[in-house]
């Protein structure tokens, strides 16, 4: 790179004010020569052909269809499984033919396959176009690049994960709730719930600082998600609480979670500025099969939330599964 070397970088001028100095022996950046670099543009290839997810608490996912078949359907062998009644257990095939096209074809199912306001039994896909399930499950079909690919997933990945600590957000842990009473009372199973909350995290913020508060935040994630399942869901729910949403747990399972939980975090070594800060906390657990058959994803949290205050109360730095 060719450049001229002032010992001065050329400002604007300020009526009455004296020449701004610049760093001794660098350059301005307009003395700089346009670096000469060879760049040929490759052609982007769209042969990335997947599925962008419409409707439903993973809006915006997208799931590549990278198998020659990928079934769709509420079936446990589906390779794209939708918690969805008027979707069929084994609802559509899509396969991908050896001149690269996608054709989706209908299995029999109760409520039919839609492309566009089209109802079909077998055709090949055009990228742009809408599939529907039922009446109630919507894809958008494409053939991208890799880099609009990678693109889409890192915007879906943006709009559901807190950005300090990685855990899913606050709008996600809703809808994903929902969904998980639903399957819980639809399928008789257990669905169980534990609500974190750092004790004396206002002190830790006061005598530290916020970017120790941040680390702190960002440690206690890590431990949560060393150690939970990948099928559970781990949410920060505002501030410094956060919930582990676990299928197919009891509340004895989910409390033995809980103290495990406790101890890794209370083990947890924040270091600042040489200094190791403490971290412990509070756990509140409950299950849905404590609650009425008509409760909700909020009868749930409530019923955790006041067993963590009752942790508070009793001490902290511990874990609390009944009322009494």
């Amino acid at each position: 790179m060719t450049y001229k070397a002032p010992t001065t970088m050329r400002m604007p001028a300020v009526p009455g004010a004296a020449p701004q100095p610049w760093t001794e022996g660098q350059p301005a950046i307009d003395e700089l020569v346009t670096e000469k670099a060879l760049s040929v543009p490759r052609p982007a290839v769209r042969d990335r052909a997947h599925l962008t997810v419409l409707t439903g608490p993973s809006a915006g996912e997208v799931l590549a269809l990278a198998r020659d078949v990928t079934t769709i359907g509420r079936d446990e062998t589906a390779d794209v499984r939708v918690e969805d009644l008027a979707v069929s257990r084994l609802h559509v095939r899509l396969t991908r033919e050896p001149s690269g096209e996608i054709t989706l074809e209908d299995l029999g199912s109760t409520n039919g396959t839609f492309v566009g306001v089209e109802p079909i039994t077998r055709r090949v896909l055009r990228s742009g176009e809408q599939i529907q399930l039922g009446p109630n499950v919507l894809y958008r079909f494409a053939l991208t690049d890799e880099t609009e690919e990678r693109l889409q997933r890192q915007l879906f990945e943006s709009s559901i994960r807190d950005p300090l600590t990685r855990a899913f957000n606050r709008k996600y842990l809703s809808e994903r709730l929902a969904a998980e009473v639903a399957h819980a009372h639809r399928h008789s199973a257990k669905l169980a719930l534990l609500m974190l909350d750092l004790d004396d995290f206002k002190a830790t913020n006061d005598r530290f600082g916020h970017l120790a508060g941040d680390a702190a935040l960002r440690q206690v994630a890590d431990a949560v998600q060393a150690l939970i399942r990948i099928e559970d869901v781990f949410a920060r729910y505002g501030g410094e609480e956060f919930v582990v949403l676990t299928r197919g747990d009891g509340v004895q399972n989910a409390a033995h979670l809980a103290e495990r939980l406790r101890r890794a975090i209370a083990d947890t070594k924040v270091v600042v500025d040489g200094g190791i800060i403490p971290v412990t906390v509070s756990i509140g657990v409950a299950d849905l099969d404590e609650l009425p058959r008509s409760a909700s994803g909020r009868d749930l949290i409530d019923r955790a939330d006041r067993r963590l205050y009752r942790a508070k109360a009793l001490g902290r730095n511990r874990v609390s599964a009944s009322d009494g």
